[in-house]
């Protein structure tokens, strides 16, 4: 069932008087001349009528002239220029057409009730010109105010800008000199670090000489209890408070919506940490038990003054010792690696880097990894250090998982990443058994040993390792089945351009 429109608008959406008398100030300075000049023009042009003596239809006739005149009037200066056209006209008719002609008297009652007619109609025109403008005005800022707003959402939704991007999209929105975002500061710490502002921390700020306080401020809005939103420039209108608050109101969950990310992130790596704490105990319970027990047998033997052991015994009782030190030594290494990329403390040392100069050296099976990278394979940005590291994880996790076959180390040139900078790629290509291709994107994980055994050591930690080091020198680490069988690790990093470009690069991360 459709609604009834009401007869009249409610009270609040009513306009005033002064609302429809009062259009702007050149359309009311033209009015006010046209008011002047129309009602002349018009008894100059009615002078040839009242020169034949026609009587009461000339003044039918000048009347219709001066009411058309006073219309115009308010049509273009509203209500107050069309009053004192709709006067200047009631004069000039009862002045020079009405009789008696030349004087102010009325000699027919009827000439009376006409002239207060034509002064109705020429305000009630007025008045309705004058509605039809505030609407329009009112209708224009609306549409206005609502396409800034849509286009304010989808900048917001589709924009990583900082708070200043924004608050400079709301100064140029509303033409404002400036604009500043204050905080309120907790009750503890009343003078802030500052003391510029008391009660309130300036956040951030666009345009020139912008307000740090509400008394250099030209007008203020509070989008909620904490943030308030100052604005200088000039006094706003009821639109642009409005336009000002829906502002601050997209700020305040732009901001909470940053601070939720950061507390998604912070719970994250709390995660991560939990996680790898779990697993140190894990591995100390077993990885690091297991080695520390074979070393301490061995050493126990040899300090046996009762047993003569030969020289191929204590060999082989001094390898057992060696080797279990080594797998300590990595296991421990890589966890302590782990816990540096969970924290976020990677800091690489970025230069340009040959793919030989960082092939890893001496780990077992080391006869088995074939080297087929070009010799003159380009270089490429990375740190020796944390991409020897990388290297080295990867081969040792191909040896271990292909026992018995090679692992070929390829590099080529000419792939892109995601921001199209030319990269070069080394692939660690082994021929073992592979793993499924739904199970590509687990081996990266901390603490994951797809289809390894007990025996051979380790904490599931070298992938992730590997991974975290690449990722901290820009590049990226994938996964694939190599054909045949077996498993290819991928790892990419930007092509070198030269000192001066890296250093320009490192400038603007």
């Amino acid at each position: 069932m459709s609604q009834r429109t009401p007869f009249l608008p409610a009270p609040e959406h009513r306009l005033r008087l002064a609302e429809l008398g009062v259009l702007d100030r050149r359309r009311t300075l033209v009015g006010l001349a046209l008011a002047v000049v129309l009602p002349a023009l018009v008894q100059l042009a009615a002078a040839p009528l009242l020169a034949d003596g026609r009587g009461g239809r000339a003044l039918a006739t000048v009347e219709l002239l001066q009411l058309l005149a006073a219309v115009l009037v308010a049509l273009v200066g509203g209500l107050w220029p069309a009053v004192v056209a709709a006067v200047a006209g009631s004069l000039a008719l009862n002045w020079f057409t009405a009789d008696p002609v030349g004087s102010l008297s009325v000699a027919q009652p009827e000439a009376v009730v006409g002239l207060l007619v034509f002064l109705a109609v020429a305000c009630a025109v007025a008045l309705a010109v004058g509605a039809a403008t505030r609407r329009y005005e009112q209708a224009t800022r609306a549409a206005a105010e609502a396409d800034a707003m849509t286009e304010l959402a989808l900048g917001i939704l589709g924009s990583a800008g900082g708070t200043e991007e924004f608050l400079e999209r709301v100064r140029s929105t509303l033409g404002l000199r400036a604009v500043t975002l204050l905080a309120r500061r907790p009750a503890e710490d009343p003078a802030g670090a500052s003391g510029q502002v008391p009660g309130w921390d300036v956040l951030a700020t666009a345009g020139e000489a912008p307000p740090v306080s509400h008394a250099a401020a030209d007008d203020a809005v509070a989008p909620d209890g904490y943030y308030t939103l100052l604005a200088s420039g000039h006094p706003l209108d009821p639109g642009e408070r409005r336009t000002l608050e829906a502002f601050g109101v997209y700020l305040v969950a732009m901001r909470e919506r940053a601070q939720l990310a950061r507390s998604r992130e912070a719970n994250r790596r709390l995660e991560e940490g939990n996680a790898i704490r779990t697993a140190i105990l894990q591995a100390v319970s077993h990885d690091l038990r297991t080695p520390l027990a074979g070393i301490k047998l061995s050493v126990s033997s040899l300090r046996q003054a009762a047993v003569e052991f030969t020289p191929e015994e204590e060999a082989e009782l001094l390898g057992t010792i060696e080797d279990y030190t080594d797998r300590l030594s990595h296991v421990v290494g890589n966890l302590l690696d782990m816990s540096r990329i969970s924290a976020d403390t990677v800091r690489p040392l970025l230069r340009p880097v040959s793919w030989r100069e960082v092939l890893p050296r001496g780990l077992a099976g080391q006869d088995r990894v074939a080297d087929l990278i070009p010799a003159n394979a380009p270089a490429v940005d990375a740190d020796p250090v944390l991409l020897e590291r990388a290297v080295a994880n990867l081969v040792e996790n191909a040896l271990r998982y292909a026992p018995g076959a090679a692992v070929e180390l390829t590099a080529r040139s000419g792939a892109q990443d995601e921001r199209g900078r030319p990269c070069g790629v080394l692939r660690v290509v082994d021929h073992g058994a592979g793993i499924p291709p739904e199970d590509l994107l687990l081996v990266f994980r901390p603490f994951q040993r797809l289809g390894d055994v007990a025996a051979q050591g380790g904490v599931g930690l070298g992938l992730a390792v590997a991974k975290g080091f690449v990722e901290a020198m820009g590049g990226r680490i994938e996964a694939e089945e190599t054909p045949g069988g077996g498993l290819t690790m991928s790892v990419s990093l930007p092509l070198s351009q030269g000192a001066p470009a890296l250093a320009a690069r490192e400038e603007a991360a």
